[in-house]
């Protein structure tokens, strides 16, 4: 197209998370959506199976071990019923991270191959002399790390923007899903010694793809984008989302005293 590399990178950034993640990310939400709106329905099941349990080993003198696992293993099968009745099994949910985690790991792969003169162009121009002049702004030199250290800052600091975005909207975190929350807030963070260790052709795809996640998970919250996409609606969606953000941000980090 004859851009120039660092236009090349964002524009391909851009059309792969636009073209395969956005989708993916869609669908995850359309399963998510309806296993939310299945809860009701699976708690008045383990309401009714706990009574029935309850009954039988009244009459055939069950333990409470006996019963317990007769329990569990009948709620687990009413529960995939469910699952395949519906069409949602949550396991499929997790399709976006089979997908975009290798690509970002391949993608990172070759701009690395690239910055280190470890690919070469049909017409015999090294990559890495391309790249060594393809670049904008304070990053000219796209082989090289960012000295200025903007880039890899701007890739941390979009990174815990989105982890922050994911824990305002959880209220009432497990210990699990906090400990989770943390170890994500503190690899965004050891992100930007990394990134100002490798070429900032890199770092620049890392912070173009951070964007587009952001961008995303933000569009993923609009009432009419959901509707677009046929996510149906749940209990837990919000008419006004972005206030709702807004509103939790400022509560967070702006009301404290």
């Amino acid at each position: 197209m004859g851009l120039p590399w660092w236009g090349s990178i964002m524009l391909s950034t851009v059309a792969l998370r636009g073209a395969v993640t956005l989708p993916l990310a869609a669908y995850q939400h359309y399963i998510l959506a309806k296993v939310e709106n299945l809860q009701p329905e699976i708690k008045n099941i383990a309401k009714r199976l706990n009574q029935e349990v309850a009954v039988c080993a009244h009459q055939f003198g069950w333990s409470k071990r006996v019963a317990r696992l007769t329990y569990l293993k009948n709620m687990r099968r009413l529960v995939s019923e469910l699952y395949v009745r519906d069409n949602c099994h949550p396991f499929k949910a997790t399709v976006l991270v089979w997908v975009q985690l290798p690509m970002w790991i391949f993608i990172s792969v070759a701009l690395r191959n690239f910055s280190t003169g470890q690919a070469h162009s049909e017409a015999g121009v090294s990559v890495q002399e391309q790249l060594a002049a393809g670049g904008v702004l304070w990053f000219p030199d796209l082989t090289s790390v960012d000295s200025t250290w903007i880039l890899p800052v701007s890739v941390g600091v979009v990174n815990l923007l989105i982890v922050e975005m994911f824990a305002l909207q959880k209220f009432g975190m497990s210990r699990f899903q906090v400990y989770v929350t943390n170890f994500v807030r503190a690899i965004s963070v050891l992100m930007i010694p990394v990134a100002a260790t490798v070429p900032s052709s890199l770092v620049l795809y890392w912070l173009c793809s951070s964007l587009m996640g952001l961008s995303q998970n933000l569009l993923l919250r609009s009432p009419r984008f959901r509707q677009l996409c046929r996510i149906p609606p749940s209990k837990s969606e919000s008419e006004t989302p972005y206030k709702d953000l807004f509103e939790a941000f400022r509560a967070k980090f702006l009301s404290r005293k």
